[in-house]
């Protein structure tokens, strides 16, 4: 089988090097991307796939209206676009012509099932008024802030303390993660991994999440989707193992709801189960349909936030000035003696100033895509047929000197300030539009854990930093990777110093 699918991926390559020799057609994007008759710009992309974020974004600067257009061979055109006009149209304006749409519900239906990130239409719309109803809750926040308390306090602070006075260098970015994993299962399943013991292996959970979110992903940067597909129908190579990875994911998630329903029946009453499968089951839904959820929420949450702070940790270390204001904000609360409160999180704005920064240079989601359901015209005037792949980019957003400035490549909290914050004053967070800053989304599909992912993760932060240096060990600029959620290639190795 993997000799099969070797010669026919050859016999792809030999085509396209016998189309090479024939002569290029002027391409209608403006940043002059080579495409050629049948192939389209298959040459080009397949040469920089190893570089998409920098090429794309390197071409969106060429472009008068900061938007392009790939073609690729056996594959709707793909517009890309890091323009704020043209964001609004699609995620608000103009919503219902750009679902998500089969050639990108494919991509992860394998994973995600007809879960709210991964479904359309009626589907997707009875899950959203389900979710955000259960979101408003106070009871959720509350359950989940007190999840959050524990972890960092009984775990996450214990294992940063035992290996400062150890003196071991750890890979940070991988206990962000299990600390990610652990609250996201308790706050979804009502179930405890406890990832944070790093004497034993991860579960088998969550190195199947991993394995099947990479490989998912990778699934979109093939120049010929055939040939996951092709791969997929003889079950070889890195589709066997997503499909392996699923059936852990699958298999486990489905475990946990029959035990939690086993519990919910013996127990009675569910209104003291707060957990977001408990909610769930009480609502009615049918066991594969809840698995889909709660598997979709597991996703969104498990590496989004750690991908984040382990930025925002390694942009601190190289603005030491930026770290200071932060623990002047932190010291400034007069309950962090018993731990940061509630309130005292809501009001703590530089620290979600240096958030935001972190995620408009490193977003968690570098890219997103829909589908066009009909002809339509975006603001800038590019046209958009019927089936076209329309992609926003917040990464390449976050680079883009006509969005943010000359010094957009530089890190400055102080940018998302309406004045320069003075010592003593408080400072007042600007208003900026959701379609120039799109890294959670933005109308109806705007994402309805953000307020949480903006508590967790000043509360880690500020948690982390009041009490430890973070210190890099390694010299060289860490390399971001796009999955479905980006991560440091490599990881971030450092060194823990109690202060």
């Amino acid at each position: 089988m993997e000799m099969l699918t070797a010669f026919l991926i050859l016999v792809i390559i030999l085509g396209f090097k016998l189309i090479q020799t024939l002569k290029p057609k002027t391409s209608s994007s403006s940043s002059n991307l080579p495409s050629y008759p049948l192939i389209g710009s298959i040459l080009s992309f397949n040469k920089n796939r190893h570089r998409l974020l920098q090429w794309y974004t390197d071409l969106l600067r060429q472009s008068p209206s900061q938007t392009i257009t790939v073609d690729l061979l056996l594959r709707r055109r793909t517009i890309i676009t890091a323009n704020p006009e043209n964001v609004e149209h699609i995620l608000k304006t103009n919503f219902y012509n750009f679902p998500k749409g089969k050639p990108f519900t494919d991509l992860l239906g394998d994973l995600l099932g007809g879960g709210i990130f991964n479904s359309d239409g009626e589907l997707w719309s009875s899950q959203r008024k389900l979710a955000s109803h259960e979101f408003t809750m106070r009871s959720l926040r509350e359950f989940t802030f007190e999840i959050l308390r524990e972890e960092v306090e009984n775990r996450l602070i214990p294992v940063l303390s035992s290996a400062g006075d150890g003196g071991r260098t750890v890979d940070f970015q991988e206990v962000l993660k299990r600390f990610a994993f652990d609250v996201v299962c308790k706050v979804s399943l009502g179930w405890d991994p406890d990832c944070l013991d790093l004497t034993r292996p991860v579960p088998d959970l969550f190195k199947a999440f991993d394995v099947a979110a990479m490989i998912s992903a990778r699934r979109a940067t093939e120049p010929v989707q055939a040939v996951w597909k092709l791969k997929r129908m003889l079950n070889v190579g890195t589709e066997r193992r997503l499909r392996e990875a699923i059936k852990t994911v699958h298999v486990s998630v489905s475990e946990i709801i029959r035990a939690k329903k086993k519990i919910l029946e013996i127990g009675g009453d569910v209104s003291d189960k707060k957990d977001l499968l408990s909610r769930f089951l009480a609502a009615g839904d049918d066991e594969e349909a809840v698995r889909d959820s709660v598997i979709s929420f597991i996703m969104a949450g498990r590496d989004t936030t750690s991908a984040a702070m382990t930025w925002l940790f390694w942009l601190l270390s190289e603005n030491n000035d930026v770290e200071k204001k932060i623990l002047e904000e932190v010291s400034n609360k007069e309950s962090l003696g018993l731990g940061l409160g509630f309130e005292d999180l809501r009001e703590m704005s530089y620290i979600k100033a240096c958030l935001c920064e972190a995620m408009r240079l490193y977003p968690p989601v570098a890219w997103d895509s829909k589908h066009a359901a009909n002809d339509d015209v975006l603001p800038d005037g590019t046209r958009v047929k019927r089936g076209d792949k329309v992609t926003y980019f917040p990464y390449g957003m976050g680079r883009m000197e006509r969005v943010w400035g000359q010094d957009w490549d530089e890190f400055k909290p102080n940018r998302w300030f309406e004045e320069e914050p003075n010592y003593g004053t408080k400072p007042v967070l600007k208003s900026v539009s959701s379609f120039k800053f799109p890294v959670f989304q933005a109308g109806p599909r705007v994402c309805i854990g953000k307020e949480m992912a903006f508590l967790q993760m000043k509360y880690v932060v500020g948690s982390v930093l009041s009490r430890f240096e973070i210190i890099p060990v390694c010299d060289n600029r860490p390399v971001f990777v796009p999955l479905l959620t980006a991560h440091m290639a490599g990881g971030l190795k450092v060194k823990i110093k109690r202060r």
